[in-house]
């Protein structure tokens, strides 16, 4: 065998051997990108932890940050007109429209209630915390408490419980006009503690943007801890955060368990916010029958 026909033979066999390798490693990488983008409870980012079990409609990366009225097929419709009046209470109705473009009607339970609307100023003042009722043909009515003059955002979370998007928690949301002349409030500078009804809330943690952390709120009255907190929507309390600015959503997920009519005094949440700057956090906790919500701004790093 001549010299050159062996050099000729061991680069064929180097090339198939590479070309085999290549085919590996991209079967390998496509079966990963697969893996990761497959089951409801994965994020869209890497990095990011999976939505908490049990918990169908507060998937974080899965949800967005609720700042388009459209997501995964599904739409928010307004039915109500463009501008809501000001300083008197008002129905907001709208539908879910799916992949078909027609109404949804069928929704999961999440936190006890097929759907949570929130309602917050674009100096995120005023927050709302509601739950609507659903007709037949798949229109909601959230009953809003008297409104300021200004610019609002009206956010929409859910989950499917049907078609392509069940079991996938989504926040939808549409900006309205409240007439009026309006008047900016500033935003709070960022404080470990709020005070509400005579309770002291105090949170800790140091999120990082696009990360999974966890913070611990506690709750103290006169000095003292709080132990008698009563169970609020499955959890002993309800936390959610608006970005300062473009007013992005997060729904930061309750891992305390509920157990009686004695939570507290800490409670803990799995966050992840998808920016950094300062969050607006609204902590709901109750107490003899009476629903609380506390408010501070929190920096993300």
């Amino acid at each position: 065998m001549s010299q050159r026909f062996r050099t000729s033979r061991h680069a064929l066999t180097a090339a198939v051997a590479t070309a085999a390798l290549t085919l590996t490693l991209a079967a390998c990488g496509s079966d990963s990108g697969s893996d990761s983008d497959s089951g409801s409870g994965s994020g869209q980012h890497s990095g990011h932890s999976p939505a908490m079990p049990g918990m169908p409609g507060m998937g974080g990366a899965e949800a967005g940050n609720g700042l388009g009225a459209a997501k995964g097929g599904y739409r928010m419709d307004p039915v109500t007109a463009a501008a809501l009046p000001a300083g008197k209470a008002t129905g907001y109705r709208f539908t879910v429209a799916g992949p078909d473009r027609r109404p949804v009607t069928d929704f999961a339970v999440d936190q006890t209630k097929r759907m949570h609307f929130y309602a917050i100023r674009s100096d995120l003042t005023g927050f709302q915390h509601l739950h609507p009722t659903m007709a037949g043909d798949g229109t909601w009515t959230a009953p809003l408490d008297a409104l300021r003059p200004g610019t609002w955002r009206l956010y929409a979370s859910f989950t499917p419980d049907s078609g392509s998007g069940k079991g996938k928690g989504l926040v939808l949301s549409r900006t309205v006009e409240v007439n009026g002349t309006a008047t900016a409030t500033p935003l709070p500078k960022a404080s470990a503690t709020a005070t509400v009804d005579g309770y002291t809330v105090t949170v800790k943690g140091a999120p990082m943007a696009g990360m999974a952390h966890q913070l611990t709120a506690t709750v103290t009255k006169d000095g003292k801890p709080v132990t008698d907190l009563q169970p609020y929507l499955d959890t002993y309390a309800h936390l959610t955060a608006f970005h300062r600015g473009d007013m992005a959503f997060a729904h930061l997920h309750p891992e305390t368990e509920v157990d009686g009519d004695h939570g507290g005094p800490s409670l803990t949440f799995h966050a992840e916010f998808p920016d950094s700057g300062d969050w607006r956090l609204f902590l709901q906790f109750r107490t003899a029958g009476r629903l609380h919500t506390a408010a501070l701004t929190l920096n993300v790093g």
